[in-house]
């Protein structure tokens, strides 16, 4: 894959957490969209591949290993949206307040950078769809794209 591929992966990436900070501070038809834990952890997968894919551009002798560790996190963040889109279609697995979300607020990020780390939400809650979708349902469809691209072109010849 091109060093300019790698950096649009990045910057979607990067892009989809911005969206998620936006909805979460500014709201979309007047809900705030708390984020839950799982919906921290899926940031942290989208920041995995947005800093891998950013390493892979710039240092090409190590570009495969980086190219593997951003499709990692591709697939760890689809396995937590999968999750999520199953609490979603089953909330009698919720518990109300989840554990993780203690858990997570106690990292130092969580503390620093509350605005984006902070677990605040349900995990099961239903909020307005968006263009017909559930956030964690787009959550789904974005890392499928992203494992999908990264593991189709781990195994091509680069061209130089």
């Amino acid at each position: 894959m091109s060093q300019n591929k790698y950096i649009y992966l990045s910057l979607l990436s990067l892009g989809l957490v911005i969206f998620a900070v936006a909805l979460q501070q500014v709201g979309y038809q007047g809900v705030s969209f708390l984020p839950c834990p799982l919906c921290i952890l899926q940031r942290v997968g989208y920041f995995g591949i947005a800093i891998f894919c950013a390493l892979a551009a710039c240092f090409n002798p190590l570009r495969k290993i980086f190219h593997a560790l951003a499709a990692l996190s591709a697939a760890y963040g689809l396995s937590l949206a999968g999750h999520q889109v199953w609490l979603l279609s089953h909330p009698e697995s919720s518990c109300g307040i989840d554990p993780l979300e203690t858990w997570i607020n106690q990292f130092q990020l969580a503390k620093g950078l509350p605005w984006l780390f902070k677990a605040d939400g349900l995990c099961s809650a239903k909020l307005p769809a968006i263009l017909g979708l559930q956030v964690p349902e787009w959550s789904l469809f974005w890392f499928t794209f992203f494992l999908l691209i990264l593991v189709v072109t781990f195994f091509k010849k680069s061209s130089k």
